[in-house]
C-alpha cells in the first residue's frame, strides 16, 4: 500500500488561510480607519461651517444692534424736537396772550387808578396799585370783568395809604385770565365808562 503524507499540503493551506485572514483584518482595519477619518473630517467641516454661520449671525446681530441704537437715538431726537416745537408753540401762544393781557390792562385802568405792579402766575393775574377812592377800585374791577380776556376779579386787600403827601387807597386784587375772548368789548364803545389810561405809574 502506498502511503501519501498530506501534512505539508494541509500546513500550506492553513498558512494561506491565515495570510488571507491577516490581509482581510488589515484591510478591515485600514477601511475602519479611513471611515473614522472621513467621518471626523466631515464633522470638522460641518463644525467649521456652523462656526462660520454663527460668526456671520453675530456680525449681522451687531449690525442690527447698531441700527437699533441709531433708530432709538433718532426717535429720542425726534421726541426732543417735538417737545421743543411744543414749547415754542406754547411760548408763541403765551406771547400773544401776554400782549392781549398788557393791552387789556392798559385800556381798562381808569384815570383815578395807578398800578404799581402786576404779576402773572399760570392763568391768574395779580394787580397792585393806588386809587383815588374806593369807587375807582370798583370801576377797575368792573372794567376788568367786562374784558373778554379776563374774568372773576377778586379784591384781596384795600387800605388807606399816603403817597407824596396825597391820601390814597392802596389795593391788591387777583383776576383770572381766559383762553380766548367770547364776548364783545363793552368798554370801547361805552361813552359812560370813565376814561381809560394806558399809563402805569405813581400818582
Amino acid at each position: 500500500m502506498i502511503r501519501i503524507n498530506l501534512l505539508p499540503h494541509r500546513e500550506l493551506k492553513r498558512k494561506a488561510r491565515q495570510q488571507q485572514f491577516a490581509m482581510l483584518a488589515g484591510l478591515t482595519a485600514v477601511l475602519g480607519v479611513l471611515i473614522v477619518w472621513g467621518v471626523h473630517e466631515f464633522v470638522l467641516e460641518k463644525i467649521d461651517d456652523q462656526n462660520g454661520r454663527n460668526q456671520y449671525l453675530k456680525s449681522e446681530i451687531a449690525i442690527l444692534d447698531r441700527q437699533i441704537a441709531e433708530i432709538k437715538s433718532i426717535r429720542e431726537k425726534i421726541q426732543e424736537m417735538l417737545a421743543r416745537k411744543e414749547i415754542v408753540e406754547s411760548l408763541q401762544g403765551n406771547r400773544v396772550k401776554v400782549v392781549h393781557m398788557l393791552d387789556e390792562v392798559a385800556r381798562r385802568v381808569p384815570e383815578g387808578v395807578y398800578l404799581k405792579s402786576f404779576k402773572q402766575t399760570n392763568e391768574h393775574l395779580r394787580l397792585a396799585g393806588f386809587a383815588q377812592s374806593n369807587a375807582w377800585v370798583s370801576t377797575l374791577m368792573r372794567n376788568l370783568d367786562a374784558s373778554p380776556w379776563m374774568e372773576s376779579p377778586l379784591l384781596i386787600e384795600i387800605k388807606a395809604a399816603t403817597e407824596n403827601g396825597v391820601r390814597l387807597n392802596e389795593f391788591d386784587l387777583n383776576i383770572r385770565l381766559t383762553s380766548s375772548p367770547e364776548q364783545s368789548d363793552p368798554v370801547a364803545g361805552d361813552e359812560k365808562t370813565p376814561k381809560i389810561t394806558a399809563g402805569v405809574g405813581q400818582p
